[in-house]
């Protein structure tokens, strides 16, 4: 049966080791691969840990493939299964947190930069479209993110009342919308300058300032589009 046992990272020289690589040089020194194989801890037949994890790279397209990939797709990958999914998504998860910070310490919003900061690292994950609103404070603090729509986003799809219904109830004094391009590219259509305008005179009949709608694309990619002066008066 010694061919049928899993392949494990002990057995990889001692400075081949992630574990080890990882204790020595910290873990900003170990490739992706290998931060993979920490969490994986054991490979499969004729395929080592660090291997399985640079496989897993290619098959989903890096660390952010991984990242966007549905549940049950990255469980039915060879040598997955639900445990080490699990594993591997909350890792993911952990970052996402820790990048975004605690919400007991409200980010303070003084740019375009500091919103997507906040938001690209979870939105880039999205297949669908999803917009969201920022509520913030007199003091430019973040109280609350709304999760308001999933899908196609357009003037006759968004309710614009709806992206206001917390902003009221909260007494926000200001709201950003954000919302992500799956194609991931970040460039505004015509129907979000649309809507844009839409939510922009809603707000000023209710007296809350529309500060800026970012529009988030991949690998750091944004627009602000106060900036561009698409949709807003400047």
């Amino acid at each position: 049966m010694d061919n049928q046992r899993a392949y494990k990272i002990t057995e990889l020289s001692t400075d081949e080791r992630p574990r080890e690589r990882l204790a020595e040089l910290g873990p900003e020194a170990l490739l992706d691969e290998e931060l993979l194989a920490i969490l994986l801890r054991t490979g499969i037949q004729g395929e080592n840990a660090v291997e399985m994890g640079q496989r897993l790279l290619v098959m989903f397209g890096g660390i952010q493939g991984i990242h966007q990939a549905a549940f049950e797709d990255f469980c039915s990958a060879k040598g997955i299964g639900p445990a080490k999914a699990a594993q591997i998504k909350a890792a993911i998860e952990l970052g996402r947190r820790l990048h975004q910070g605690s919400v007991d310490n409200r980010p303070v919003i003084n740019s375009p930069q500091d919103v997507a900061n906040l938001v690209q690292y979870e939105m880039m994950a999205y297949s669908q479209e999803h917009l969201w609103v920022l509520l913030l404070n007199t003091r430019n603090q973040v109280v609350r993110i709304d999760k308001v729509y999933k899908g196609t986003l357009n003037s006759s799809t968004v309710r614009v009342a709806e992206l206001f219904r917390s902003a009221i109830r909260q007494s926000a004094a200001s709201i950003i919308m954000v919302h992500n391009h799956p194609s991931g590219d970040p460039a505004p259509s015509p129907e979000d300058i649309r809507l844009t305008r839409s939510v922009i005179e809603a707000g000023h009949l209710l007296d809350i300032e529309v500060l800026d709608h970012i529009v988030v694309g991949f690998s750091g990619k944004f627009i602000s589009m106060k900036q561009r002066k698409m949709g807003f008066t400047v």
